[in-house]
């Protein structure tokens, strides 16, 4: 097996979701490997990801862990993926890893989920936007910086203009709408792209008023990707120094749950989009 220096965000959560079949058999990495035919070493290196692993290994470590989920186990192997570099490495010596573990794991979601209070999403904002939310960073970023990050971000928003692109839904408090990041003429371009984004049918953008009062998940940025089963689903947080990913399955059931009720407190779209319109008119 083949070593990995820089193993991809999928590949590192198929070593880590294989773990978790493995501790639910309640197998030590000993015990699984004489069962598998192999080293105790190189179990432990396919689960943190320096080496790869072949679909029918997987298939041979799901039935030895006792799966009976066909569908995940199905979803697995399908993690195993093409070798191929995606466009975001490009980027792999300019930003934080964890940037581009988010490109990666985006084009593979069933569906996209974002709720955000003070900030428009990212896959939603303009360039302009972006480029001043940036221009806050802390510590400062430089121009150069700032421009890789913004570009990233834009070729990010590809995911949703792809054909056949996967339900995308976001739940954004008034808050946001109403913060003037570039002063009135960015933020009026920002809520008019808004209103042109949610006129696509796959998107839905609800907004979160003034007058609903407390809500639950205030002050949180939650991104949620579905995968294909829900064991595999990933929520990302944003916080000061990047982006940090969710797996565990209790957790992922807690997230679910706050998107649900966030949901609940929106507007409808269609009042949401009336909403960014009134807004909008008052800049």
């Amino acid at each position: 097996m083949a070593g990995r220096a820089a193993p991809t965000a999928r590949r590192t959560r198929l070593g880590v979701e294989l773990r978790k079949l493995r501790e639910r058999a309640g197998m030590t990495t000993t015990q699984a490997a004489a069962l598998l035919g192999t080293s105790s070493g190189q179990l432990s290196n396919i689960e943190v990801a320096r080496f790869g692993v072949s679909a029918d290994r997987v298939r041979v470590m799901a039935r030895t862990y006792s799966c009976t989920d066909p569908a995940l186990v199905e979803a697995l192997v399908a993690m195993i993926g093409e070798r191929k570099r995606g466009w975001w490495e490009e980027y792999r010596d300019i930003l934080p890893p964890k940037l581009l573990d988010l490109a990666e794991i985006e084009p593979h979601g069933t569906s996209l989920y974002a709720a955000h209070s003070m900030h428009i999403p990212g896959l939603l904002q303009t360039v302009d936007h972006a480029r001043e939310i940036y221009r806050q960073a802390v510590p400062e970023l430089s121009p150069p910086e700032i421009e890789h990050r913004v570009s990233f971000r834009v070729k990010r928003q590809a995911v949703l203009y792809r054909e056949h692109a996967v339900p995308y839904r976001a739940v954004i408090h008034e808050a946001a709408l109403r913060m003037k990041f570039g002063g009135p003429d960015v933020t009026r371009a920002q809520l008019q792209h808004l209103i042109k984004v949610g006129e696509h049918e796959h998107v839905s953008i609800r907004v979160i008023p003034f007058d609903a009062g407390s809500y639950p998940g205030s002050g949180q940025s939650v991104y949620y990707v579905s995968g294909p089963v829900p064991t595999l689903d990933t929520a990302q947080l944003d916080q000061s120094h990047g982006p940090g990913f969710i797996d565990s399955e209790a957790q992922l059931a807690q997230y679910r749950l706050l998107l649900k009720r966030l949901e609940a407190a929106a507007l409808r779209p269609t009042e949401s989009q009336n909403l960014i319109h009134d807004i909008a008119n008052r800049l």
